[in-house]
């Protein structure tokens, strides 16, 4: 009798627990809802579009074929991705570039060197395989006339960073790196996948603390540009709706593939993107540029500064929702807002950058960035 009756204790033990879990999910997963913008789309430049950087497909360690992941990317709204499978380069990844579903598919290679991982993008397909050493294929990659970023380099095959080389670019958050390092802390969020799975993915994310400070350092010397990377292998549909580009280009996405191209790569090239943790909200309408002596610089820009000079910084965060903007200066906050436009005046050389914060309740912790602009470089003018 005695037994029968600790067990039905711990069975209603166990269902109060299970109860008790089941209303603290589902009280969050309800009061999620990721934020909307409330501006309308601008018909004069610069034009925005929105895609995914860095995919695996079945041509390398990815779990889905190109055309697939296409149609998952058009259904959800995506204007381009960037397939990035492994290779010395990948050429069947290559090939499979063209318009598909009314979503443009770009793509590069992930290849293994000397210090870790380099995705090339935009190249000529090479008549050898590029270099296994890390400077030469970098210097291969642009004689090919294409550019590099450095991929994941805290996690996995770690970088090290020795010789100084202009790479283009650096991964500064990637979803998959996140997700298995975060797996055990957000199991108890592990069913929300069946639900609401943007909100598991936001429950994976800790802020890149190393990435962001190599990149302002590295920024000090150089001219590199942030990315946030989906480096999807499988879970196509959670991962493309979690970590976008938004690139400003001059005209609308051309129809002509070759032209839209070079639209896309060309923005890159430049800097003219910001990264935004798109499983949170739509981040389309943020705008970082600086103006001066009567001339509007774009974010990405490299711009002379003389000791008689001074340019004003512009914020636009057009959100229905609260977001703190703030202007950061060689890796250090200077000014923090919360109106939906601000500005600083930039009198001293150096990097500036912005990083946006949701200040409503959301998934995404309160410092982890929400949107991560490209910086203004303003430089010393040497003449």
């Amino acid at each position: 009798m005695k037994h029968r009756l600790g067990k039905k204790r711990l069975l209603f033990g166990l269902a109060f627990l299970i109860l008790l879990y089941s209303f603290w999910l589902g009280t969050q997963l309800l009061r999620f809802s990721p934020q909307r913008t409330n501006v309308t789309p601008e018909k004069s430049p610069p034009h925005e579009i929105v895609g995914v950087y860095h995919i695996h497909t079945t041509f390398s360690d990815g779990l889905s074929s190109p055309d697939k992941i296409a149609r998952i990317a058009a259904r959800q709204g995506l204007d381009f991705i960037i397939l990035t499978d492994h290779g010395k380069p990948n050429l069947r990844c290559l090939e499979s570039q063209g318009w598909k579903d009314g979503l443009l598919l770009l793509a590069g290679s992930e290849l293994s060197v000397s210090r870790g991982h380099l995705v090339a993008l935009d190249f000529a397909p090479p008549r050898r395989p590029f270099s296994q050493n890390a400077e030469d294929a970098a210097r291969e990659i642009r004689a090919n006339g294409g550019f590099s970023v450095i991929a994941h380099p805290f996690s996995k095959v770690r970088w090290s960073w020795g010789e100084e080389v202009e790479y283009a670019g650096l991964e500064i958050i990637d979803a998959d790196t996140m997700f298995k390092k975060n797996l055990l802390p957000s199991l108890p969020y592990l069913p929300a996948l069946l639900f609401k799975p943007g909100f598991y993915l936001l429950k994976t994310l800790e802020r890149p603390v190393q990435t962001l400070r190599k990149w302002d350092e590295l920024n000090e010397t150089h001219v590199l540009y942030g990315y946030f990377s989906a480096d999807a292998h499988l879970f196509y549909r959670v991962i493309l709706s979690g970590f976008h580009l938004h690139v400003l280009l001059d005209a609308p996405l051309s129809a002509e593939f070759d032209t839209a191209r070079s639209q896309v790569f060309g923005a890159l090239r430049q800097g003219r993107f910001y990264s935004a943790v798109n499983a949170a909200g739509n981040a389309a309408g943020f705008r970082f540029w600086a103006e001066g002596s009567g001339s509007r610089f774009p974010m990405g820009s490299v711009i002379p500064l003389t000791s008689a000079s001074s340019l004003e910084l512009h914020v636009l965060a057009p959100f229905s929702s609260a977001v703190e903007t703030r202007f950061i200066h060689n890796g250090k906050t200077i000014r923090s807002a919360a109106e939906k436009e601000t500005s600083v005046v930039a009198q001293e050389p150096g990097t500036y950058r912005v990083e946006a914060y949701l200040r409503e309740w959301s998934p995404l912790t309160s410092d982890i960035p929400w949107i991560v602009s490209n910086p203004i470089f303003l430089r010393k003018d040497e003449k």
